[in-house]
């Protein structure tokens, strides 16, 4: 159990939730630019439109493919636990103390998100 809340943690917690509050706070956002790199080399490879346009589409389809993964493996619970880290991620340049703080709440549901035994005995189910 302990593999898959480090996992959860790891991948959904910190990399989809903090990481993208992160580069929300900062401005930039390291996907967009990677794939717009790869598209105007694509593109003077080989111009279709439809290839463009996949470059375009991509990123949307990624970030449907992580919030389903996110509530797949820690459910509701789970989601609040990445939106928690969001914003811990858009607090960070603002207040690191209440960033740190988020996060380690975010942490811990995402810890209980995914401990389903440790929860059921928490609420009394």
């Amino acid at each position: 159990m302990v593999k898959k809340s480090r996992t959860y943690i790891w991948q959904f917690v910190l990399g989809l939730g903090f990481l993208s509050g992160l580069w929300t706070a900062i401005g930039i956002n390291p996907q967009e630019i990677i794939l717009n790199i790869l598209g105007t080399v694509t593109e003077s490879v080989y111009s279709d439109p439809s290839i463009r346009f996949l470059f375009i589409i991509v990123p949307t389809i990624l970030l449907i493919v992580s919030i389903i993964g996110a509530y797949k493996k820690g459910k509701v619970l789970g989601l609040t636990s990445v939106i928690v880290a969001y914003f811990a991620g858009l607090f960070f340049i603002i207040s690191t103390t209440t960033s740190v703080i988020f996060l380690c709440i975010a942490i811990i549901i995402g810890y209980l998100a995914t401990n389903r035994k440790l929860t059921k005995k928490l609420i009394g189910s």
